[in-house]
């Protein structure tokens, strides 16, 4: 059985490699509305996206909740694409948005959640015992996680100051773009699920 380290690696690596681009721009679409001096803001927002995707990846792991994988990624598509038109409707992250915002991004973090649960599983096998290769995955995509954000504040705070371009037209044009990268997820997704 391999060790903490191992799996704690593992969920770092599937949050900052290719291998979890849908993730990374799910990631940038919830940040990029908040800037440094909102970081309470910021912090509950990613708790919120936390909690929900450690609820389902316990639960899909440990066999009580399965969906098709096929399914499961297509919706992952979807959440990526709504926060992007969120972001939109409201490209500031003022106070009267902020419930929604946390709604969502618990409710898509459970989904989320389902997405990390596909890799873990098929690297188990059919490992006995789950709990610590569960909690150090899940601890190994939260560092990840803490990490993508922190650079993606960082390169958004760089931008504000070394171009002219003002905030919400940055998290407009941010979200823009990776709304057309949803789009073509969702298109490619809802082809496999109807042919799977």
């Amino acid at each position: 059985m391999e060790g903490f380290s191992w799996w704690f690696q593992i969920g770092v690596q599937h949050i900052l490699d290719t291998g979890g681009i849908d993730h990374m721009v799910y990631l940038i679409a919830l940040v990029i509305p908040f800037g440094p001096g909102q970081w309470k803001r910021l912090l509950l927002l990613v708790t919120a996206f936390t909690l929900g995707h450690s609820i389902t990846l316990a639960l899909s792991t440990t066999g009580w909740l399965r969906l098709p994988s096929s399914a499961v990624e297509l919706a992952i598509a979807l959440t990526i694409a709504f926060s992007c038109i969120m972001n939109l409707l409201r490209p500031d992250s003022r106070q009267s948005s902020l419930r929604w915002r946390y709604a969502a991004a618990a409710l898509f973090g459970c989904i989320h959640g389902m997405g990390f649960s596909i890799l873990l599983r098929s690297l188990l096998g059919s490992e006995g015992d789950i709990l610590l290769p569960l909690f150090a995955f899940n601890t190994g995509l939260e560092a990840g996680q803490l990490v993508f954000v922190c650079l993606t504040l960082a390169a958004k705070q760089s931008l504000l100051v070394l171009t002219p371009v003002s905030e919400p037209k940055l998290t407009t044009t941010t979200s823009f773009v990776i709304l057309g990268l949803s789009l073509y997820f969702i298109a490619q997704r809802t082809w496999l699920f109807f042919n799977h």
